[in-house]
């Protein structure tokens, strides 16, 4: 009998967000000052592991973190979420990624982020881990690591009958679309499928249209997320 599968591995990126929120952003050489600060776990691959955790999947990151302070406190707050992080690695030449966000009061945000750390998640990381990922029954990649790596874990998962899920996020304009045949199912939003079809749409028709074309280069299920609160699904 074959050995049954956990759920869900992501195969992405995390980011340690430090967070301040001012009555108004600074000018350039300006100082201000914060009414509050937040620092907390994010990055959208750790994003997508504690939500599919606290949904009761059993889940897996494969990741990597800096040697600072925000490297075990990532690996320590995903597995009190219920996140297998026996794959996350630790660098010793990057930093762990990290988001820097200013908040005005008006709710506008301003966003630095180095992924560190993150950009050393390779090809040769997926093949390495081969079987970890071939023994789930889905996996999750975004566009916070190097977008080969994403595409050498999505086909070792289409070998082992892994169902794949990508979700191009952030958007890019330099997405690498061979990913495409790779997906069974594409999530994007308004901004990333802008980019994943390399032309402006404005209207919903227009999504409509191009979730029809980007469903005839490999994805079996093509969902578009609007701003009004509606999506796409085909």
């Amino acid at each position: 009998m074959a050995a049954s599968k956990h759920d869900v591995v992501v195969f992405g990126s995390i980011v340690h967000d430090l967070i301040s929120y001012t009555e108004r952003f600074p000018r350039p050489g300006e100082s201000v000052r914060g009414k509050h600060f937040q620092s907390g776990s994010g990055g959208k691959g750790a994003n997508q592991a504690v939500a599919a955790a606290r949904l009761g999947s059993s889940t897996g990151i494969i990741g990597r973190v800096g040697a600072d302070i925000f490297g075990p406190l990532n690996i320590d707050n995903l597995a009190k979420a219920g996140v297998d992080t026996s794959n996350v690695e630790k660098s010793e030449t990057s930093s762990t990624g990290t988001a820097t966000i200013t908040v005005s009061s008006e709710g506008e945000n301003s966003i630095v982020v180095t992924l560190g750390a993150n950009l050393e998640v390779s090809t040769t990381r997926a093949e390495e881990l081969e079987s970890y990922i071939a023994g789930h029954k889905l996996i999750l990649c975004q566009n916070e690591i190097d977008q080969n790596a994403n595409l050498r874990a999505l086909q070792i998962a289409r070998e082992h009958g892994v169902t794949t899920f990508y979700n191009p996020a952030p958007g890019l304009p330099n997405i690498n679309r061979t990913i495409l045949p790779f997906t069974d199912v594409l999530c994007v939003n308004e901004n990333e499928a802008e980019f994943i079809t390399n032309r402006t749409i404005t209207t919903a028709e227009g999504f409509e249209t191009a979730a029809l074309e980007l469903l005839d280069e490999g994805p079996k299920v093509v969902i578009v997320t609007l701003e009004s609160r509606r999506s796409i699904l085909l």
